[in-house]
């Protein structure tokens, strides 16, 4: 099996979740043809770089990114510092050809998408976005449903992002909360959720959205005796049209009292329904139609499928498919995608066509709450042939 030398920019908590997945994937993935072992740590401070460095067995701390973007012996940049660093460290990788594994977003905004989609012609590696929610094996049999057929014509759906951690007034405001570093629920949670929806249904056609601030001002994470001013949503609601003709709703929030960390989405069709919830992730539940509604209701009414940790090859059995999955698991998941794709001389899937189309829609999100009506949006191959 072939190692992959990574570099890993930024290590806080997403961080930390990528450096666990790379740990953890021999378990789950024996038969991947290339495994990946982080050899450089860059923060943006020496002692949290060594502290890293340390904590990760890895060989080289820094705090400088090109000291792994442009270094020879690196063969993928892992990157998962705030959001206004991703697009020099981005650029720099495409530059320097290397193989690519980026949180979402991709980047601030579109203006800066662009000038990823100028590099993308130039760029021959591998590069893939951590959209994780798509790999909990109930979206992937979703996924499955809905091509097939099951749920026909969609007719409507809702999904939600739903966190509690800004409900209180006394959370203080730290860099997702605050629009000079990228932050704001819109580049935190939307992306993820406006993105699980293309996956499973298909282009947007139109979207009008609205956001709120719940708290004009709150605690300084340096000072917490201090109040500062909050210039980032921790609410955004919108409507969307598909080019399908599917009319639904989609939520991000981070004030939604007494919510964990829910992904939820509900797709109902001529056929059939489907839905999940990621606080119960052992199950997809399917509504089919064309059951028997008699005598005294028959058959018809929600299935709850056990998809578990039933992945796909070249995933091991590793612990067993009826155990329930974890959080952890599906980023384990969607790296080792990266790194099979890697393996494959493919394209990553999501790519970063992916992530610039997902930052496309973050900015007609934006556009809308602005103008305070509906958007139209291009598809995927528009918006990438109008950046370029």
């Amino acid at each position: 099996m072939k190692t992959l030398r990574v570099g890993i920019i930024g290590l806080g908590f997403i961080g930390k979740v990528h450096a666990y997945g790379y740990t953890t994937l021999p378990f789950y993935y024996d038969k991947l043809g290339v495994r990946g072992r982080i050899t450089h740590v860059c923060t943006s401070k020496p002692e949290t770089a060594e502290a890293g460095r340390a904590q990760l067995g890895a060989e080289v701390a820094t705090t400088e990114y090109r000291a792994i973007t442009e270094n020879p012996e690196i063969d993928v940049v892992n990157i998962c510092t705030p959001n206004h660093l991703h697009k020099d460290a981005l650029l720099s990788a495409m530059q320097h050809q290397k193989h690519i594994y980026c949180d979402k977003p991709l980047v601030v905004n579109m203006r800066e998408a662009e000038e990823i989609v100028a590099a993308l012609s130039a760029y021959k590696a591998t590069a893939q976005m951590t959209l994780q929610c798509r790999f909990f094996p109930a979206v992937m049999r979703a996924k499955q449903l809905i091509d097939e057929g099951f749920v026909g014509r969609v007719l409507e759906f809702r999904a939600t992002y739903l966190h509690a951690g800004s409900a209180s007034p006394s959370a203080p405001l730290r860099w997702k909360l605050s629009a000079e570093a990228g932050g704001g629920v819109i580049n935190d949670l939307a992306s993820h959720i406006l993105d699980l929806i293309h996956h499973l249904l298909g282009d947007y056609d139109a979207i009008v959205a609205d956001t709120q601030i719940a708290y004009a001002e709150r605690p300084s994470s340096a000072d917490p005796s201090r109040k500062v001013k909050v210039d980032a949503e921790d609410c955004v609601m919108l409507l969307a049209r598909m080019t399908s003709g599917a009319l639904g709703t989609i939520e991000a929030t981070k004030i939604a009292t007494g919510t964990e960390d829910e992904v939820r989405f509900e797709i109902h069709g001529e056929k059939g329904a489907l839905r999940f919830n990621s606080m119960d992730p052992h199950f997809l539940e399917a509504f089919d139609m064309s059951a028997a509604a008699a005598p005294i209701g028959g058959m018809q009414g929600w299935t709850r499928i056990a998809t578990g940790q039933r992945f796909p090859a070249p995933a091991s059995a590793f612990p067993g498919p009826k155990f329930s999955i974890g959080w952890m698991r599906v980023h384990a998941a969607c790296l080792a995608n990266f790194l099979h794709a890697i393996d494959g001389g493919e394209k990553g899937d999501p790519g970063l066509d992916q992530g610039i189309y997902v930052q496309y829609l973050l900015d007609r999100v934006r556009a809308s709450n602005n103008s305070k009506g509906w958007v139209k949006c291009d598809n995927p191959k528009s918006v990438l042939s109008a950046g370029r």
